[in-house]
């Protein structure tokens, strides 16, 4: 593998997943660092690739890293549900072999600390969109104990969300990533791997991004645009991510959608959009996991459309 700034997660399976692609486009809805792009260019030379981010610094990386695949590569600026939407539009659906977002902050987004999302940062941002108008800090510090208790409960699955949103309220305003972990970090859930930390920030930042939605609004787009035979696979680092990927793709994969009252079929039985290429994620290999901690929580489903 090439000298990259960092090492793409499940890069094997997810070079393995396009395999046959030949001369058709993969869209890179997470473009980032341009790690996964970068090794699908290099493994299918006759490949096309449309990358995909919000976040200017990314595409500026990326801009210069895969310049010297040339004219095989576009980038595109913006959230991935509306720019997929114009690129499905201007793009014939059958030249499309696959589909790939790996959902969830990057590394180049953690390894800054300026931009907010480390533990130790002395700023409080997390927007992966810079220009976005909603901050760490408006959340934290202008949301009412109810809003604030329910993203920590939704976002984060904390038991005592409540006493969190408390502590929050009590000691705000917050100005540094770093003094917002310290305090809450006597009532954070304790895991033996990760901060105690880890699931309020990741509540916060999945707020911030609307994260979940932008999800579920891409997996609208792919569902609308009747690709016939693209591979779609999603890389997933949070169990809320995993079940909306799971359940659309189990959607996608049933051939009756009458309602459940109806005693007998009357749709056709033949509404199946593909299927998903194993019933289980596939998690990152040992060799993997002891080179990259972000790897752990890592979970790759493909579904495979046949329209």
């Amino acid at each position: 593998m090439e000298n990259i700034p960092h090492i793409p997660v499940l890069y094997r399976e997810v070079v393995e997943a396009y395999e046959g692609v030949d001369d058709g486009i993969i869209i890179d809805c997470t473009l980032g660092y341009g790690g996964h792009s970068s090794l699908l260019l290099e493994a299918y030379p006759k490949m096309r690739l449309i990358g995909i981010d919000q976040d200017q610094t990314a595409i500026d990386f990326s801009t210069e890293r895969l310049a010297k695949f040339g004219t095989r590569v576009s980038i595109r600026k913006g959230r991935f549900s509306d720019v997929i939407k114009a690129v499905l539009e201007e793009v014939d659906a059958k030249e499309i072999y696959g589909v790939l977002a790996d959902i969830g902050v990057s590394s180049l987004q953690l390894d800054h600390q300026e931009r907010g999302f480390s533990f130790e940062s002395d700023v409080l941002d997390m927007r992966m969109n810079q220009e976005a108008p909603l901050s760490a800090q408006d959340v934290v510090n202008t949301y009412d104990r109810v809003t604030l208790e329910n993203v920590l409960y939704e976002y984060g699955e904390i038991k005592n969300s409540r006493k969190i949103a408390d502590v929050i309220m009590q000691n705000r305003p917050f100005t540094s990533a770093k003094a917002l972990a310290e305090v809450i970090k006597p009532y954070a859930p304790r895991g033996k791997k990760i901060h105690p930390a880890t699931l309020v920030m990741q509540a916060i930042r999945i707020e911030v991004n609307d994260e979940l939605g932008e999800l579920t609004r891409l997996l609208d787009a792919i569902e609308a645009a009747a690709l016939p035979h693209a591979r779609i696979g999603v890389i997933s680092f949070h169990s809320l991510e995993d079940r909306i990927v799971k359940q659309r793709f189990a959607t996608w994969s049933k051939k009756c959608i009458c309602p459940q009252e109806v005693m007998r079929c009357i749709c056709g039985n033949d509404n199946n959009k593909g299927k998903a290429l194993k019933r289980k994620p596939i998690t990152a290999q040992d060799d993997e996991l002891k080179k990259n901690a972000r790897a752990r929580s890592a979970k790759w489903r493909v579904f495979e459309m046949d329209l």
